[in-house]
């Protein structure tokens, strides 16, 4: 036997494994609604080397051949019927990035059909569809998560961590904001539900539920109760039929007293100092702003603490931890009760501001 030979043939089995693993194969897997967000999310999944984009649903024919031809390489099939998506028993993950009505009704099915779900925030707008969810997604076997990606950045795990650890003594107050510099486009691709409560749920729901589950995380726990004011004051009847307030104030109160108050809206000048979005968290030892610097600063005086250094985050770090829980049974980065309260949240300050007295979440029946 020569050398070249043995050499051969004592190196096939390693190559033979390396082909395989670099075959090893893709999940496949389906985006329902490729708009704004779902474009987005797609590029994650792109992105992610164990998947395979088998499946691109959208009503709008513009939006479905923009993704199709983002996602060319995996050459998907297209369909304007999420239900044919479902159908599909080649497809085993559901991406649902559809006005937000539908989310509920939506994943419950996608899991009831055998499939891991990752929906977007939130997971519904109304109590009772996402108790439904809720039930579903314990019923299921598969992973599922919601689309509340703050939770996958590892500048405020860590911070968050330590908070907990009691590095500002005990949590008095949280005071919190999400302050926009303009409406979203009233003639957009998304202006014919976003503007609708009954579809989009309005800023608070639709958005300002990143900001809540984030207030959720660092006080452990979710609101009690909840009484606010919201309005339209500055984009009266623009665009035409709008039903969805431009502003608002909401108090939550959480267990052990503790207040957390809420601003929003959507004309806060961009030059005008205190805008954009900030969490301030109040403890007996200190004070944390925790989306800008996550920094500490000591009530006794002294100099400010950074409890997490800023840092690049992954961009799809919330799509990747997905796929490692489906792939390799890693711990999914949250589950369907985050998401729930999340959700929850948000609908208890909306139902305060329409109703304008407090509203208790006792009201809603779920117990999480």
């Amino acid at each position: 036997m020569s050398v070249d030979r043995r050499s051969f043939l004592l190196s096939a089995p390693f190559a033979a494994g390396a082909a395989l693993a670099q075959e090893a194969p893709k999940v496949p897997t389906a985006m329902i609604g490729v708009g704004n967000r779902g474009s987005y999310l797609l590029q994650g999944v792109i992105q992610q080397p164990n998947a395979k984009v088998a499946m691109l649903c959208d009503i709008k024919p513009d939006r479905l051949d923009k993704a199709a031809t983002a996602a060319s390489k995996d050459n998907p099939a297209t369909t304007s019927d999420w239900r044919k998506v479902l159908d599909n028993k080649e497809i085993q993950v559901v991406f649902i990035a559809s006005p937000p009505y539908l989310h509920a009704e939506m994943a419950i099915a996608a899991l009831k059909a055998g499939k891991h779900v990752y929906c977007e925030k939130p997971v519904g707008l109304k109590p009772a569809e996402i108790k439904q969810l809720l039930a579903a997604a314990k019923a299921s076997k598969q992973v599922f998560v919601a689309g509340q990606q703050l939770r996958s950045i590892v500048q405020y795990q860590e911070a968050i961590a330590k908070i907990h650890d009691g590095i500002i003594g005990d949590i008095v107050m949280v005071k919190a904001q999400r302050h926009a510099t303009e409406d979203l486009p009233h003639d957009g691709s998304s202006g014919d539900w976003f503007f609708d409560v009954a579809k989009g749920g309005g800023y608070l729901v639709e958005q300002s539920v990143h900001n809540l589950d984030l207030c959720n995380w660092v006080l452990n726990a979710h609101p009690t109760k909840a009484t606010g004011f919201g309005a339209i004051n500055f984009y009266k009847n623009q665009p035409a039929g709008r039903t969805i307030f431009d502003c608002g104030s909401i108090v939550y109160e959480y267990p052990g007293n503790i207040q957390m108050s809420f601003t929003q809206n959507v004309f806060h000048p961009r030059a005008m100092p205190a805008g954009g979005q900030y969490i301030h968290v109040f403890g007996t030892k200190g004070a944390v702003d925790l989306m800008n610097g996550t920094t500490m600063y000591p009530i006794a005086g002294g100099e400010p603490v950074v409890l997490a250094a800023k840092r690049t985050e992954r961009p799809f770090a919330h799509i990747e931890t997905f796929y490692a829980a489906i792939t390799e049974g890693k711990p999914a980065p949250i589950n369907a009760s985050v998401g729930s309260v999340a959700a929850l949240t948000a609908i208890l300050g909306h139902e305060a501001m329409v109703k304008q007295q407090v509203v208790n979440w006792s009201e809603f029946g779920i117990n999480l």
